[in-house]
């Protein structure tokens, strides 16, 4: 089968190829003979006649940093029409801009198949979605009021605090016991977010690794356990952590099999979960997850060539 691909996702220039699962995606797809275009989602056009449509690039891709990709000719592109899938892969913050993005690239379902759907997408942002699997997480509060912060502290000791729809371990804290310069830090993220934040009792466990694991239209394909930098709590490899070989735990098995029919029925193909301690369900990452470099590399597997068996799949259902 060969299928038109538009990749939906930040500018090439920016992209580090040694760990990037979108051009990991890429690659694999041009591998199969798949023809690539790359957009940038602030191009999207809904046009008077009801039709979605990008001016897009001809793209084609090798593994040389700086010298990772080729553009032809810039075409324009009716995402409904000239491209059997859609990979919506630009980066968070999950905010206004993504969430309309969403709204377009649902307007095209009976057409083209986008991955991951952009329906499920605007409805589960990864810190919110891991409520619905509330007995596998940490102690967790969702809120603006200091007072409540105040009051969870004086239960659990050391917190951590985080925006709802932050990504890459940006702007996470970890506030200890005394909760010193919690009421300053409060104020910057009230200033900064206007969401509620999310506070979490804060694991020790974190500091033997915080485990992504992969999940291919609910299927586990692997897993990297990722550990901090030295004088870091937060493990997310944007931020220096390492990544190491892991299998999965009784409990983890236990989360996916939880989890991996409802990310099918909603058309997640591609979800990156994260766990601390064998046991801590953090955050379900739906939006533009990674993860696929390392975990092929270590277990000698092919996740990004999973992944476009499941699209086929499903085109084909």
């Amino acid at each position: 089968m060969t299928l038109k691909i538009a990749v939906q996702m930040d500018p090439m220039e920016s992209v580090k190829i040694a760990g990037d699962s979108s051009f990991a995606l890429m690659l694999a797809a041009q591998e199969r003979g798949y023809e690539l275009f790359h957009y940038d989602v602030k191009d999207l056009t809904y046009t008077a006649s009801g039709r979605l449509t990008t001016p897009a690039h001809p793209v084609t891709v090798q593994k040389v940093q700086g010298d990772h990709f080729t553009f032809g000719d810039a075409v324009k592109l009716d995402l409904g029409s000239d491209v059997d899938v859609v990979l919506m892969r630009q980066d968070p913050p999950f905010d206004v801009g993504y969430i309309t993005a969403c709204h377009l690239l649902e307007r095209i379902k009976d057409e083209t198949l986008v991955v991951n759907n952009p329906v499920s997408v605007r409805n589960a942002p990864e810190k919110v979605m891991v409520l619905d699997y509330a007995e596998f997480m940490p102690p967790t509060l969702i809120t603006r009021d200091i007072d409540e912060v105040r009051a969870f502290q004086a239960e659990h000791g050391k917190i951590v605090i985080k925006p709802l729809h932050g990504n890459g371990g940006k702007a996470v804290f970890l506030i200890p016991e005394d909760g010193s310069n919690l009421s300053a830090l409060l104020e910057v993220f009230d200033q900064t977010w206007p969401e509620p934040h999310m506070v979490q009792a804060f694991l020790p466990e974190v500091h033997e690794g915080d485990k992504r694991i992969v999940l291919v239209d609910g299927e586990v394909v692997g897993a990297i356990n990722r550990l901090p930098a030295k004088g870091e709590f937060r493990t997310n490899l944007a931020q220096g952590g390492n990544a190491q070989q892991s299998g999965l735990t009784d409990r983890e098995k236990e989360i996916c099999a939880a989890m991996g029919p409802d990310l099918k029925r909603l058309g997640l193909v591609f979800v990156g979960i994260d766990v601390i301690g064998g046991k801590w369900l953090t955050e379900i990452n739906v939006t533009s997850p990674t993860g696929i470099v390392s975990i092929g590399e270590y277990d000698g597997t092919d996740p990004a060539g999973m992944i476009w068996d499941a699209i086929g799949a499903r085109l084909s259902a």
